[in-house]
Order: C-alpha cells, then sequence, then structure tokens
C-alpha cells in the first residue's frame, strides 16, 4: 500500500464484498413478503390516522424526540483491525486522511435511516401540526447537519476516552438533538442561538485532549469486532456463516417448561432436543422472530388474504429451518453411545418442533383478535407447519 488512501480504498472494497455476500440472503423469500406486506400496512394505517389526528396531538414533539435518539446512535465505522496497533503506527501523523474517510462514509451509510424517517414524519408535521413546507424543509437540512456532529462527536469522545461512558455523551447528544430539532421546527431563536453554542463547543472541550492522547486502537478494534460480528450474527439467522456459532444461554426464567417433557426412559432425546432449543440462541431467536412477525403481521394489517399469506410463509419457515437445524447437530453427545434407534433424534425433533408451531398458532390467534375470522390465521399456522413436518426430510 502506498498511502493511507490506498489502505482504506482496500478495506472499504473488502468490507463492502463482506456485508454483500451475506446480506443478500436476508432480504430474500419469506422477510421479503413480510416487510412489504407490513410496510404496505403501516403505511395504510399512518394515512388513515392522519385524516383522523386532533391537531392537538404532539407530533412536533414526537418527531423530534425520535430522531433525538437516532441521531444520538452515531457509532462511527473505522475499519481498523488489531495488526494496525503495530503496523499504523509509523503513520499516526497521517491517521486524519484515513479517518476522514471513515467519518465521511459512516454519515454516508447513516444518514439514510435520518432521512427516511424524517420523511416519514413529514405529512404528520405539514397536516397535524399545520408547519410550512420551507421550515419542514429546513428541518430536514438542521437533521442532516446535527448527525454529522454527532458522528463526529462520538468519534472524539472515544479517542478522548478510549469509549469509557459512551452513554453519557450519547445521552447529551440526544438531548441537544432533540432541542435543536425542536426549536428550528417552532421557530424559536433565541433557544437556536444558545445551542448552536452549545453543539459547537461540544467536541472542542476535549479537543486538546485528542490531541495529546495517542490513538487508542484496542478500543476501535473492539468495536468493529463488536459491529461485524453483529453483522454475521444476524446474517446467521438466514444463512451459515463460518466460523459463528450461536451462543447457548441457560435462561433461567424457562426453567420450568422443561416439566411439559415427562420423565420417562422413552422421552429422552425429546428433553435434550428441548432443552438445546430454549438454551441455543440461533434456535430460540429464529423462532421467536418468526413469531413475532406473524403476530405483528396479525395484528395490523386488515386484508385477511395478506395476513394469511405471511403467517402461512412464516409458518412454513419456522418449520423447515428448526426441523433440519435440531436433526443435522454435528455436536457430540453423551446419549450417541447408548443403543438408542437411528431415527429416535428425528422423531423427538419433529415432535418439539410441533410445540414450538402450536405456540406460534397461538400467539398469532390472540394477536388478531379485532379481525374477522381471526381465528383462520392460527389454524393456517397449524396446517402449513404440519404440513411442512409430514413432507419434508
Amino acid at each position: 500500500m502506498n498511502s493511507l488512501h490506498d489502505v482504506w480504498r482496500a478495506r472499504f472494497t473488502h468490507y463492502m464484498g463482506e456485508v454483500q455476500k451475506y446480506l443478500r440472503f436476508v432480504f430474500t423469500g419469506h422477510l421479503a413478503i413480510v416487510i412489504m406486506f407490513v410496510l404496505g400496512a403501516a403505511g395504510y394505517k399512518y394515512s388513515e390516522w392522519l385524516k383522523t389526528a386532533s391537531s392537538d396531538f404532539p407530533s412536533i414533539l414526537l418527531a423530534t424526540v425520535i430522531l433525538g435518539i437516532v441521531l444520538g446512535i452515531s457509532r462511527p465505522i473505522t475499519l481498523i483491525r488489531k495488526p494496525d496497533e503495530v503496523y499504523l503506527l509509523p503513520l499516526e501523523t497521517k491517521l486524519p486522511l484515513y479517518f476522514s474517510k471513515a467519518l465521511r462514509y459512516t454519515f454516508g451509510s447513516q444518514i439514510i435511516l435520518v432521512a427516511l424517517l424524517y420523511i416519514v414524519t413529514w405529512p404528520m408535521l405539514r397536516q397535524v401540526a399545520g408547519l410550512e413546507p420551507l421550515t419542514i424543509f429546513i428541518g430536514l437540512v438542521v437533521a442532516l447537519l446535527l448527525k454529522w456532529w454527532n458522528i463526529y462527536s462520538e468519534f472524539s469522545y472515544r479517542w478522548a476516552y478510549k469509549g469509557h461512558n459512551v452513554w453519557m455523551d450519547r445521552i447529551v447528544r440526544m438531548v441537544c438533538s432533540f432541542a435543536m430539532l425542536f426549536s428550528v421546527l417552532n421557530v424559536q431563536f433565541i433557544p437556536m442561538i444558545v445551542l448552536i453554542l452549545i453543539i459547537v463547543s461540544y467536541p472542542m472541550s476535549w479537543k486538546k485532549k485528542v490531541q495529546q492522547t495517542p490513538f487508542p486502537y484496542e478500543h476501535f478494534v473492539r468495536l468493529e469486532e463488536n459491529r461485524m460480528m453483529g453483522i454475521y450474527r444476524f446474517a446467521n439467522y438466514f444463512t451459515d456463516v463460518p466460523n459463528i456459532h450461536g451462543s447457548i444461554r441457560r435462561r433461567a426464567w424457562l426453567d420450568g417448561v422443561y416439566k411439559l417433557i415427562p420423565y420417562a426412559k422413552q422421552n429422552t432425546q425429546e428433553y435434550l432436543i428441548f432443552r438445546s432449543f430454549i438454551r441455543t440462541d440461533d434456535h430460540f431467536f429464529l423462532w421467536l422472530r418468526l413469531t413475532v412477525i406473524s403476530a405483528l403481521a396479525a395484528a395490523f394489517v386488515n386484508i385477511p388474504i395478506a395476513i394469511g399469506v405471511v403467517v402461512a410463509a412464516l409458518s412454513f419457515a419456522t418449520a423447515i429451518q428448526l426441523k433440519q437445524a435440531l436433526i443435522t447437530s454435528n455436536d457430540f453427545r453423551m446419549d450417541m453411545l447408548y443403543p438408542l434407534p437411528k431415527n429416535a433424534r428425528e422423531k423427538a425433533a419433529v415432535k418439539i418442533v410441533r410445540y414450538t408451531i402450536i405456540v406460534q398458532a397461538i400467539v398469532v390467534l390472540l394477536a388478531g383478535l379485532g379481525i374477522p375470522y381471526f381465528y383462520v390465521q392460527g389454524l393456517i399456522v397449524l396446517v402449513v407447519g404440519e404440513l411442512t413436518l409430514r413432507l419434508s426430510k
């Protein structure tokens, strides 16, 4: 590499390749269908609410609080790696060039969410709060500027204090972002001037400390590793990611459910698989995520056919993925030493998945109580789940 510009370009190319390689498996299939129906239903509900919303509704307060929280969460993306603690030391004086590119990418990747949220709140601010389009547009520009300020401030704070108590810094920036947007949308000039002074001086308060403190490689390496691990774990819910294994948690609050499996010799495999399902994050959160999405669709989508398609797709996904995950386990277990029938684990896994489908059907049934023929959705979950278990290999 001839310069830090080449270092950033190479790392950015590798990073985008990694993200695209795995996330292309995420937004396909049943999730794409669910997202389409949920967004359509949410948009319809939102438009209907705007027609009847009272002018007394605190729309400006709600919009600025949500945006303030999103603006405050501005974790920088630096793509720093473990070997940099040694190899970049000779170039430490030139690091600002590298970090300027990193912060620009962070801004470009995070500004999309801010812009989308603001555009969603635009009709509410226009129709309910009665704001002028120019005022709303100025608020959008201010929100984008605040996003850059938040990213720069969090990066500087992490450098100066190695990330210690970063939550306090975030709370301060959330409050400042909320107050600034609230003042802009309410056209309050004196609070705006005071807040501008605070916002400008806030990151400057530790500028000297940043200049005197060596770059904390350990903190930013750990930050990048945690961020990438979060991406890999999310993608691992949809496809196999090498070297990623679901963590194990006891979940003591669910200890009582093990009593549902009768204590008997013939139930050994069933008990072991049930316990593995509860304690393994990949399996448990897979079921939980699909069940919650099904419940949200049943609760907020007012089109019965659409609900049926969504819950059927998610019931199929739950059954097929859990069955394959619970049967095809390559881990050594003590029960392998005992002369049990070859298909004992498969039968036990099917029985456990059937239990999860029943619970999912009950949740969907309860979520759709206010919809006509709500019981049909529960039956669809049961029928599709049972057919998947019987017909799949």
